[in-house]
């Protein structure tokens, strides 16, 4: 069907906004790349716009070699597995009794769940409720107080109830047990929800900035986000890595240095996603519109 007058203009409007939104985040990430890979003299001159200039990677040695970005790294990839995986299965295993219809109780126990969307306990209930738990200090506190997301686990929920019936009643027929339906029936047609919903949990862990201030105390447990973001608001570069004042002259800048942090907090995730955007769009649709 051939576009109208009216449909192209509405079009190139839709375009003209997507793209000026697109480079209103592109246009900050390739000057922070270009502010990471710039020789000192360039950045503190100002010349470093959206291009290296003089291209080398002393910000990159000196944040791996002097500050403890390989610890809080492995700490945030402990923090994004370990807390999506357990999210993952618990959301699962929430979801997929709820979206049976001989589940006893399924209307009152999802309105009790949907209600915790809209009241929660508060920060400092939670914090006495972790306290006494013993998990202060531990990623267990990271991880148990958000462990069933109930937005996610409503789409997972009404994917599951669009799955035909006339499947899970011939898997029945074949001897499937609820444990083996859900593994082997359920589970294999609803990998794009499932990926879209684990790169959800996984951006949500990874970018975990608030909950690891509160709740770990211990330096060396700390994540990448949180190293990041003291790096950023410190006064010197001496503040953030060992070096003395002649390396700091001779090598790097303030500046090269935090961008390099920052790049090496953004880059995981967009390795990632282009491996998951193709379940992205289709897990979301699917998951949020029933049949």
């Amino acid at each position: 069907m051939k576009a109208s007058t009216g449909d192209k203009i509405f079009y190139g409007i839709n375009y003209a906004i997507m793209a000026i939104a697109a480079l209103t985040c592109l246009i900050p990430l390739l000057n922070i790349l270009a502010l990471s890979l710039s020789d000192s003299s360039a950045i503190m001159s100002g010349r470093v716009t959206l291009f290296p200039i003089d291209i080398q990677l002393d910000s990159y040695r000196m944040l791996i070699e002097r500050t403890k970005v390989v610890t809080a790294f492995s700490n945030s990839l402990v923090i994004t597995v370990g807390g999506t995986v357990l999210c993952m299965v618990f959301t699962v295993l929430a979801a997929y009794p709820l979206s049976r219809k001989y589940f006893y109780a399924r209307k009152t126990i999802t309105l009790a769940v949907v209600f915790t969307m809209l009241f929660s306990g508060g920060l400092i209930p939670s914090y006495l409720v972790v306290k006494s738990l013993g998990l202060i200090n531990t990623y267990w506190a990271l991880w148990l107080p958000g462990l069933v997301s109930v937005y996610n686990m409503m789409i997972l929920r009404t994917f599951f109830e669009g799955i035909p019936e006339e499947l899970v009643e011939a898997s029945r027929m074949d001897g499937c047990g609820e444990m083996r339906l859900l593994l082997q029936v359920i589970l294999p047609l609803s990998v794009p929800v499932i990926a879209t919903l684990t790169l959800f949990y996984g951006v949500g862990f990874w970018n975990s900035f608030q909950n690891v201030l509160i709740y770990i105390n211990d330096s060396n447990r700390m994540n990448l986000t949180v190293m990041v973001q003291q790096m950023i608001h410190s006064q010197s570069l001496q503040e953030t890595a060992s070096l003395s004042r002649e390396e700091v002259d001779r090598l790097a800048t303030p500046e090269g240095l935090k961008a390099a942090a920052v790049m090496v907090l953004v880059i995981p995730m967009l390795v990632v996603y282009p491996f998951i955007q193709k379940y992205f769009v289709k897990g979301i649709m699917i998951g949020s519109i029933k049949g």
